[in-house]
């Protein structure tokens, strides 16, 4: 599979890149690099439909000024990208997340994942995020769902920090693909790896719910999620700003979901909600 690369030049660059990012992943681009000056944004090329001003509002605001260019990129170039720029993430002092070409560290969670082109590595804030809730977590025993899994990093936490099975699910097919490698790649044989989305869920129900997503599909899927969330359960959300958060938390609480705990990182946010 072929992906393009667009570079936006924005200025200036705050906010105007976060709200960019985020309008782009609504059109179905996954992968963000913010640079000095603006944006680098990934889509595969067969699901590209084309940018103007009625795709990305950003582009109609007379207060940024946004230049943009695009390159294809073959998939078989992808790999030594990221071995060049993909450093170790360090999760607190229990958990590292690293490529297959570093070398190991005395962690209790060695976690070693080669990301292609997968969501999931560590270092985007919702993330890592999400991997620090996990790690406070009670998971001995218990049933987890990684829904939108990406690499699978979420759900091979879980399973190293004691859950008895979990299941990870992606809509995308790369996504499928490298979350099934990366399970292999770290001795799991408690993780089964789907394509797909809410509807693979059919009646089975989890102890916790993992959906690191954008705002606009967690916001569709809350409820969804809470059909399938055991009572009492956790479910912990990502892939949000925080001035989303309220939105995000009314959705919840009219459901009879609380926020028991949220994680901020530049403006991006984690939270648990409990039942």
């Amino acid at each position: 599979m072929a992906y393009l690369e667009f570079h936006f030049v924005v200025y200036p660059p705050r906010p105007a890149s976060e709200i960019l990012i985020a309008e782009l992943g609504e059109l179905g681009f996954e992968s963000f690099e913010e640079t000095e000056d603006g944006v680098k944004a990934y889509i595969p090329k067969k699901q590209f439909k084309g940018l103007d001003n009625n795709s990305i509002g950003l582009f109609q605001n007379p207060e940024f000024e946004i230049q943009w260019s695009s390159r294809e990129i073959p998939q078989q170039n992808w790999n030594a990208t990221w071995e060049k720029n993909f450093p170790v993430t360090k999760v607190g002092p229990e958990c590292l997340v690293r490529a297959p070409f570093h070398d190991p560290e005395p962690v209790t969670y060695d976690i070693v994942i080669a990301p292609k082109m997968s969501f999931g590595t560590g270092h985007h804030e919702t993330t890592y995020m999400m991997l620090t809730l996990l790690l406070e977590e009670p998971l001995n025993g218990k049933s987890v769902l990684d829904m939108g899994c990406g690499t699978g990093v979420l759900a091979i936490l879980s399973e190293k920090r004691g859950a008895r099975e979990v299941d990870a699910i992606d809509i995308d097919p790369w996504c499928y693909e490298n979350a099934m490698e990366n399970v292999r790649r770290n001795e799991c044989q408690r993780i089964q790896v789907a394509l797909g989305d809410v509807s693979n869920l059919n009646h089975k129900n989890y102890d916790i719910i993992l959906a690191n997503i954008n705002r606009n599909v967690l916001f569709r899927d809350i409820p969804v999620y809470l059909s399938h969330l055991n009572q009492p359960g956790s479910l912990l959300l990502s892939g949000f700003y925080l001035k989303d958060l309220n939105a995000i938390s009314t959705k919840c609480e009219a459901l009879g979901l609380q926020i028991e705990k949220k994680v901020i990182k530049n403006d991006w946010v984690a939270a648990k909600y409990v039942h």
